[in-house]
């Protein structure tokens, strides 16, 4: 009898794969014809085996919904399948869970100890040549409510909050990302020597490369993994976060921290659904409240290490006059941490395991939810309490394989992989706009962009407006010299903030000093000597020089406007752009204290929105908070002071987290599993473009007029806020 049964075993072994081989070749001639042939021969192939299939022993049984293998016959002569997997080859995927005792997936295949039933859907697997959307669709309802209760039976306790700590890092890495360049700006645009049009590429970049960033790995997610795309992404704006802080070149620098911003763009999409399918649903919706604190924790720490770095000048070394390490660089390389530490902390966390499931990998879900079970009651003190699922349902997948020929040459088969994967992301972002999702996508699209073009164009706008309020005053003491001739004086001591019209400076010597805010206009400067200067705003315009000497100076020749030098000479100017704190101390303090004050401001928001989302649900807290914010930017009328914009911006900054808490919340809530990320991803992408228009708009206004920026930011805001009443409410509901 074990000899027949070997028999028969090898006889179906080899039925298969002559069932495989007909398919393989007449899919390319009759195309979907094959599935008539393939099902005809697998049915030849078995039925000489259906009447006595009950005089062979099977080694397995399938009892409550679990498939287990006799453990004696682990280890054949075939080369180490167990009995209960004969019949299987490489190519069926042949099911782990067999010698673990893991339950099998509802939609899992047929095997041989089955019985007939079960080589009829063996052989029918043959046949079909993929799954009706409307399989798919049902499938994944029914997965929704199982999980939903999967998740119930799993608690919520020492997993959720591990794993909530290490995505806050992630998340934390992007708050940081926004306010670096920020920060680095006044000492990188000395040191570097950057034009007006420069200095507001670099403010823009990271926002392009965030955007872009967000598109693709939020469409890379739903397709490669949560996990996997989050460590790509961060792992990439590790590197080149590291690598800017070292190269000195502004074009060098651009393209770092460009690409630094495309990794850091998938943090948000990526984040907030990996986070969400580990939550039931009536933890969602206040514990992803409670991971926006990162993004809060981000800026604080940003702030932190700028005012206790950037200003010692002394955190810095040179080689020579071409390669500069500054404080502020030092200060880009602290700000990679908190994305390191993400990648370093996410290496021990599993991939959601909703993510499998909605990809037919039965086991590797069951075993994750297995350990979240088992974290949990044993963190709690059960740890005798066992997991109950046994079988938990999987979603049919669509036929998306190309067949690839073992002779194609491996660079093609990369090749055809990335067209392949491209396809699937470009129908997975068409289907954000099918019928059933188009009315939610365009709303949700017209929300992102009001609010992002209203909040990033008015948090840019506070800090520039508390600039130009101190530009006024500075102004206000400048000294003015009309027509005074000076002779035979030398000048060793700092000249700030004067302007000197028509003047005659003959035989003259400026000596080891510091020229801040000078304007020299229609001055002639004859015999003069001008010896180790360091400049900043300080310009000569339609002046002559005659028979004068810079030695090792800064005056470079854009410093001269319309000026005649006659015999005149330049020895040994200084090479780039000279950086010294000492006179901008107590401003960046200023500036690192005021974003400091506006992230923590933040914290209440935080608090009652985490609170209240699953109370009065996610768009009372979305409408209400964008209308108070609305109210609140007429107030700004009134900043006419420095400290009066201070507290204006805390203000505003503390209501409107509450709105973008509860639009994470609710974006996440709002599409499958299957098309979650991608469609956060683009929104954030979005998100990010109505970001930088924000800015440039508000910012061409800063002392001109502040009605244009208020009204702007009030109608997005009451525009973002009446649409955002016509999205569907998500409390309550379970996770699509």
């Amino acid at each position: 009898m074990e000899e027949g049964y070997q028999n028969r075993t090898a006889f179906i072994k080899g039925a298969k794969d002559i069932a495989k081989e007909v398919k393989r070749q007449a899919s390319k001639k009759v195309g979907r014809s094959v599935d008539r042939v393939t099902d005809e021969y697998s049915k030849r192939s078995y039925s000489r085996f259906e009447e006595d299939d009950d005089d062979y022993p099977t080694q397995g049984s399938q009892d409550g919904g679990y498939y287990r293998g006799d453990s004696q016959a682990a280890n054949d002569d075939e080369g180490g399948h167990s009995d209960s997997t004969e019949g299987h080859d490489e190519d069926d995927e042949i099911y782990e869970g067999e010698y673990q005792g893991i339950p099998r997936a509802e939609s899992g295949k047929g095997s041989l100890a089955g019985g007939p039933g079960s080589v009829r859907a063996g052989a029918q697997e043959f046949s079909d040549t993929g799954v009706s959307e409307a399989e798919r669709r049902k499938d994944q309802e029914e997965l929704a409510q199982q999980y939903e209760t999967i998740l119930q039976e799993c608690g919520h306790g020492k997993f959720q909050w591990t794993l909530y700590f290490v995505l806050g890092l992630a998340l934390m890495a992007d708050g940081v990302e926004i306010f670096v360049v920020g920060f680095v700006l006044p000492s990188a645009e000395k040191d570097m020597c950057l034009s007006e049009p420069n200095k507001s590429m670099l403010g823009l970049i990271v926002y392009f490369g965030m955007m872009v960033g967000a598109f693709l790995w939020g469409a890379l997610a739903d397709r490669i993994g949560r996990r996997q795309s989050l460590l790509i992404s961060l792992s990439i704006n590790s590197i080149f976060s590291f690598f800017s802080s070292f190269v000195q070149g502004y074009s060098t620098f651009l393209f770092c921290r460009l690409l630094s911003g495309v990794g850091i763009g998938g943090s948000i999409p990526i984040v907030f659904s990996y986070y969400s399918e580990f939550l039931s649903q009536e933890k969602r919706g206040e514990h992803l409240s409670w991971l926006c604190m990162f993004w809060m924790i981000g800026g604080i720490y940003a702030s932190a290490m700028a005012w206790a770095i950037i200003p010692h000048y002394g955190w810095s070394f040179q080689m020579g006059s071409a390669y500069q390490f500054h404080s502020w660089r030092v200060f880009v390389l602290v700000c990679a941490f908190p994305s390191v530490a993400a990648i370093a902390a996410l290496s021990a966390m599993p991939e959601s395991p909703r993510f499998y499931l909605e990809n037919g990998k039965h086991d590797e879900g069951w075993m994750i939810l297995k350990q979240v079970h088992d974290t949990n009651m044993r963190a709690k003190g059960h740890p005798e309490k066992v997991f109950s699922v046994t079988t938990i349902k999987t979603v049919k997948q669509m036929d998306e394989l190309t067949d690839i020929g073992t002779d194609t040459p491996m660079w093609q088969r990369y090749r055809m992989k990335i067209i392949s994967l491209s396809q699937q992301i470009r129908n997975n972002i068409l289907a954000c706009f099918n019928p059933e999702y188009k009315r939610r996508t365009f709303m949700l699209m017209a929300v992102w962009f009001t609010m992002s073009f209203s909040y990033y164009g008015l948090t840019v706008w506070f800090p520039d407006m508390i600039k130009y309020i101190q530009k006024q005053e500075y102004d206000s003491r400048t000294k003015t010299f009309t027509k005074e001739r000076v002779e035979h004086v030398t000048f060793n001591f700092t000249l700030e903030n004067q302007v000197h019209l028509e003047g005659h400076y003959f035989n003259d010597k400026f000596l080891n000093l510091k020229m801040k805010s000078m304007v020299f206009e229609d001055s002639v400067f004859e015999e003069c000597y001008f010896e180790d200067i360091t400049s900043i705003h300080t310009i000569f315009r339609n002046c002559t020089f005659v028979a004068s000497l810079f030695y090792n100076t800064d005056l470079f020749k854009y410093r001269f406007v319309n000026c005649k030098l006659l015999n005149s000479t330049f020895l040994h100017n200084k090479e780039g752009c000279m950086l010294d704190f000492s006179d901008d101390f107590n401003n960046a303090y200023m500036i690192y204290f005021v974003n400091f004050l506006g992230t923590l401001a933040v914290l209440p928001g935080n608090i009652v929105s985490a609170l209240l989302m699953d109370k009065i649900g996610r768009l009372r807290m979305l409408a209400g908070s964008s209308v108070i914010s609305c109210v609140s930017c007429f107030f700004l009328m009134f900043g006419n002071s420095e400290s009066g914009m201070i507290a204006l911006l805390c203000l505003f900054g503390g209501i409107s987290i509450a709105s973008w808490n509860a639009l994470d919340v609710i974006t996440v809530e709002l599409y499958p599993s299957d098309k979650r990320t991608t469609a956060f991803g683009f929104l954030n992408a979005l998100c990010k473009l109505a970001a930088v228009l924000g800015i440039s708009i508000f910012q061409s206004f800063v002392g001109i007029t502040k009605a244009v920026p208020i009204i702007f930011a009030a109608g997005a805001l009451a525009a973002g806020s009446f649409l955002a009443t016509k999205l569907p409410e998500t409390r309550g509901q379970v996770l699509q």
